[in-house]
């Protein structure tokens, strides 16, 4: 019974949903700064796994589906300016939607999905880039999958100052977040390694400076061993 006060609305859980290793299939996040070599780090992990004869969905995030290809052209290519906080809600929209028809399917089919970026970069450039708060972003994230977490997340770490080296030998025009200041990305590289301190069992910290093979191969003895 009840005094007839109103009853507060419960809010919604954005604890982390846990699956038997067992019922599903292996999910990998690649994460770090622009020009870090992802791309080239989530193509290896592809071609290694295919080989083995592991069915692998390699996708990204913002533009992992159809809507999300939308969503990424205005959060990294709209001319005009973007709110912190609409940026981060569109992230999460882009996100909600990537896990609940791409990433959930595939790995209760039993697939490896290889993504490139996921929670960890939202936290990182929109919590401390934008300095929009941790927690806040996080809890965002968490909500919007669901509590869904990556069994390993590779951290490529480099100096922002060599990586902006790699993204102009590329000629390419930089997107809304990599055109950023020093700072910007200087906080987000300070962001990544807080994160993976919080978290040692989940983040492999990798020196991106290193060969792409030789990084390449750390990777594979980690999932080798995730993959039994």
């Amino acid at each position: 019974m009840t005094d007839g006060s109103p009853v507060p609305a419960p809010r919604p859980s954005t604890e982390t949903v846990e699956e038997p290793r067992s019922s599903r299939g292996l999910f990998v996040t690649l994460e770090g700064g622009d020009g870090v070599g992802k791309t080239t780090q989530a193509a290896l992990l592809q071609e290694w796994l295919t080989d083995a004869g592991r069915t692998v969905v390699r996708t990204r995030e913002p533009g992992g589906t159809e809507v999300g290809l939308l969503i990424r052209d205005i959060v990294l290519h709209h001319r005009g300016e973007v709110a912190p906080r609409a940026e981060a809600l569109l992230y999460a929209a882009d996100r909600a939607h990537h896990i609940a028809t791409v990433v959930r399917p595939a790995l209760a089919r039993g697939e490896v999905v290889i993504q490139d970026r996921y929670i960890d970069s939202s936290v990182a450039y929109q919590g401390a880039g934008r300095v929009l708060g941790r927690d806040e972003v996080r809890e965002l994230s968490l909500w919007a999958t669901e509590g869904l977490l990556p069994d390993l997340t590779v951290l490529l770490d480099l100096d922002p100052s060599v990586a902006r080296a790699r993204l102009d030998a590329d000629d390419k025009p930089f997107d809304r977040l990599e055109a950023e200041k020093e700072s910007f990305h200087a906080r987000v590289r300070a962001e990544f390694l807080t994160l993976a301190a919080a978290e040692p069992d989940r983040f492999l910290v990798l020196d991106a400076a290193i060969p792409a093979a030789e990084l390449a191969a750390v990777v594979r003895d980690r999932i080798a061993t995730l993959l039994g």
